[in-house]
């Protein structure tokens, strides 16, 4: 059995997500809690397999929950997030702190929309728990190396800071060969994207363009999050915008985006279509545009997600000569994505998280 406390000042949210949650077999809400204090109390009784956690909260907050249990007694935690653009800055926040993912509620108390997720709550609690908690330990600050400020007259350019490449990413001699780094994830994607994107250097010689599975609401203050942390700029896409060296675009929730090549550039196209695709954004539309745009000319990375999202882009670009890059087993929050590309023998390398900046660095040159 796994073991969840579900913690939520709400006694709807409670009584929902634990009514959820008991559908399963395989799944014990062993408790509930009004606040982080006695959520806190609870955890430390009960030694739960997993936590859902609410952000907003009387007494102690989700966040500050989360920090006394990442520090005393890591754990898989999903934070429970309202579909708003505070609550995406608060979510990607308890991601930072080691949060492995988040649910969307319905913030209407009256409304049953809050089934919805019903499914996606079971799967995800159930993958989680059977992950290692390496991946829910605290981030250590230092790994991410701060960011030079911009000037907001030039903010979508490529940027310079007049120190080369750091150490840490070093180029290949020669000119690059690949200049679009496409990357498909989902679950636990955001930390990882956040990794590599910050490894990289302003004169980063490739664009980059990502399908993070994510709400509407959040790929906006994802992106603006990362754009403050990154030396290459970060940028919701949006219509009519074009591939440039150093600039990483990221697809809008709720919609695909796709590579359109015209005569002498690369546009960046919004599309709701295919409107039967599980996923909006998809990393298959993504990456498989790709492929038909530029073709070789991309390197396809798939990073931690659920399900095979992302396997038949990869394929696409495969057969036109592009590259693909699986993050390792070790350090994926959920080995669903990079799997399927590894097991259809899609993927050149496999590569830890810590060390895919370089690798993509190295891949544009081969």
């Amino acid at each position: 059995m796994i073991k969840v406390v579900v913690v939520d000042d709400s006694a709807f949210m409670r009584k929902a997500i634990s009514t959820m949650l008991a559908k399963d077999p395989e799944i014990d809400v062993v408790a509930t809690a009004r606040d982080g204090e006695e959520g806190l109390e609870l955890i430390r009784k009960h030694n739960p397999d997993v936590v859902t956690l609410d952000i907003e909260m009387p007494r102690m907050d989700g966040l500050t929950a989360l920090r006394h249990i990442m520090m005393e007694m890591p754990r898989p935690v999903l934070m429970v997030s309202s579909l708003t653009s505070e609550g995406a800055e608060a979510t990607l926040k308890a991601l930072d702190l080691g949060a492995v993912d988040f649910i969307p509620k319905q913030l209407s108390k009256v409304s049953l929309d809050i089934v919805k997720i019903e499914a996606s709550l079971i799967s995800k609690v159930k993958i989680v728990a059977s992950r290692k908690m390496m991946h829910s330990r605290p981030r250590p600050a230092t790994s991410i190396r701060p960011a030079t400020p911009v000037s907001t007259t030039s903010r979508y350019e490529p940027r310079s800071t007049g120190s080369g490449v750091p150490a840490a990413i070093t180029s290949p001699n020669g000119a690059a060969k690949r200049d679009v780094v496409v990357i498909g994830v989902s679950t636990g994607g955001p930390p990882a994207v956040q990794k590599v994107l910050s490894a990289f250097p302003a004169n980063f010689p490739a664009s980059i363009v990502i399908a993070q599975h994510m709400p509407a609401a959040f790929t906006g203050p994802f992106a603006k999050r990362l754009d403050g942390l990154c030396q290459i700029a970060v940028k919701e896409a949006e219509p009519g915008d074009r591939l440039k060296p150093g600039c990483a675009f990221i697809a809008p929730g709720g919609k695909h985006l796709l590579l359109k090549q015209l005569v002498s550039r690369v546009d960046l196209e919004i599309s709701t279509e295919p409107a039967s695709a599980l996923y909006k954004p998809s990393a298959n539309v993504l990456i498989g545009s790709a492929a038909e745009a530029v073709g070789r000319r991309a390197l396809g990375v798939i990073l931690t997600g659920m399900g095979n999202d992302g396997m038949e882009g990869i394929r696409a670009l495969k057969q036109k000569g592009g590259r693909a890059l699986a993050q390792s087993d070790a350090t994926c929050v959920v080995y669903g994505m990079p799997k399927a590309i590894v097991d259809a023998g899609l993927s050149d390398e496999i590569v830890d998280i810590d060390d895919m900046a370089q690798a993509i660095m190295n891949n544009l040159y081969l």
